[in-house]
């Protein structure tokens, strides 16, 4: 099928081609036709499944068909989306899509400042895109004239209750013409999302493609018995032991994030960590960076990476486990995306397992074990989950990197833990003899990882 077939106008046609689109996605295939009758839609799809051309598509034409309506500020339709990056991309949607139109779009969230936003509606758009907190400040504030909206669009409406933004939504909505075309995207349907979406549709045309658990087939998922202090060194273990083109890693905190990040860095990986600390100007360009491959490698927050829908991501890390296991299923549908197969893996530690199993009843299936290890001496076969993980041996990276440089290869097994560390300027302490000299095979051993680290910097 092509999009031609799906009744797409001869411009966005031209803006689909320019793109290098040729056929439709299944969701696209199934939502257009409907949206361009008119019809209201409920669809249960994932982020990555061209959900956004979906609907943004068919509402160009329909409002690409139809003059504007009354005058200033009176836009016609509104997107919600949970998060600014999410916004963000839906509004460079529509904007490279009715580039061929006199459609003009602007895209409302918090963290800025809101005199652009402001401008734009008092200068008329007529679409806007809006994260639901920033756009109730601006309707108390009188900014905001709901009573041009024909079309609302709620995408990732499960994402939105989960941030606790239905008492803005339900306010909003309650603003807009009861006469309206509703379209409504989850990548859940909890028994809370459900209703609310029976609340808001009129006879509404059902699409449930791609459930969340079927993405997770084309995912390797494994899970890694590693403590919590070992967790950097089989992090970076791992990166090194094969090429990826890209890789996202969540933290539960902003803290653990930048600590994460720091901690890849002393050992020549390149990352950024982004959360909500950042101001967005600055996420903006780590988006930017992390999309062109510079660097390769992204260290988040599950707030701050929600909605990022960037191709070429190989591995997701959950360097801790999510305290929600839906939230797992968000994470790992990063990956394996546009029929790519992709990876994933967990660590754990004993004080995790109750999370483990969590995971695994939503998933509906245990998470295996990982085969990676350390120590290049070791065998690679699962061994049986234990109570209490013992750390792992150091990295195979190391070794192997000393001996292709013709190099002595230092005894990392005998490295001290982080925990002993006493000088504040160094990584490791400068352990003495008895005598009190200095002991040289540390200083050579650090030195080594020194030199290691300048020359591996591909990440």
């Amino acid at each position: 099928m092509s999009f031609a077939s799906l009744g797409l106008s001869k411009s966005l046609l031209d803006s689909i081609s320019a793109e290098g689109y040729t056929e439709p996605t299944p969701i696209q295939t199934k939502a257009i036709p409907p949206i361009l009758e008119g019809r209201d839609l409920m669809g249960c799809a994932q982020t990555g499944t061209g959900k956004t051309a979906a609907f943004a598509l068919p509402v160009l034409q329909l409002m690409s068909q139809e003059p504007g309506q009354g005058g200033n500020q009176q836009f016609r339709t509104l997107v919600l989306s949970p998060t600014r990056e999410l916004a963000s991309q839906i509004y460079e949607s529509f904007k490279t899509y009715g580039k061929n139109t006199r459609l003009r779009a602007t895209v409302i969230y918090g963290g800025v400042s809101q005199d652009r936003q402001v401008r734009d509606l008092r200068r008329g758009v007529d679409i806007v895109v809006a994260t639901p907190g920033r756009l109730m400040d601006l309707t108390n504030q009188g900014q905001v004239n709901f009573k041009g909206v024909n079309t609302l669009i709620l995408d990732e409406a499960d994402r939105m209750l989960d941030m606790g933004f239905l008492p803005d939504m339900k306010r909003i909505i309650s603003l807009l013409p009861k006469e309206r075309q509703t379209l409504f995207f989850s990548a859940t349907m909890s028994p809370t999302v459900a209703g609310l979406a029976k609340e808001l549709l009129q006879n509404p045309v059902e699409i449930r493609l791609a459930p969340e658990k079927s993405t997770t087939a084309l995912i390797s998922q494994s899970v890694y018995m590693v403590d919590k202090e070992r967790r950097g060194d089989f992090l970076q273990s791992y990166i090194w032991s094969k090429h990826f083109e890209r890789v996202l890693i969540f933290t539960r905190t902003k803290r653990g994030a930048d600590r994460v990040s720091k901690q890849l860095g002393k050992s020549g990986i390149n990352s950024t960590a982004m959360h909500g600390d950042k101001s967005q100007s600055q996420r903006q360009r780590i988006l930017e960076g992390f999309k062109a491959g510079r660097p390769r490698i992204l260290v988040a927050t599950d707030l701050a990476a929600r909605g990022i829908d960037i191709p070429g991501i190989s591995l997701v890390v959950n360097y801790d486990l999510p305290m929600d296991p839906e939230t797992y299923v968000h994470r790992i549908g990063r990956t394996g995306r546009a029929g790519e197969k992709g990876e994933a893996i967990s660590f754990c530690s004993p004080e995790d397992r109750g999370l483990l199993r969590e995971i695994e009843r939503e998933i509906k299936a245990k998470v295996p074990l990982g085969t990676h290890r350390e120590n290049p001496g070791s065998q690679a076969e699962p061994q049986p989950r234990p109570e209490h993980s013992e750390p792992l041996k150091e990295t195979r990276s190391f070794e192997t990197f000393g001996q292709e440089q013709g190099g002595t290869v230092p005894d990392f097994n005998s490295r001290p833990k982080q925990t002993e560390r006493s000088n504040v300027g160094s990584s490791f302490p400068q352990q003495r003899t008895q005598k009190g000299k200095k002991n040289k095979s540390v200083k050579k051993k650090w030195s080594f990882q020194k030199g290691f680290a300048k020359k591996k910097t591909h990440y």
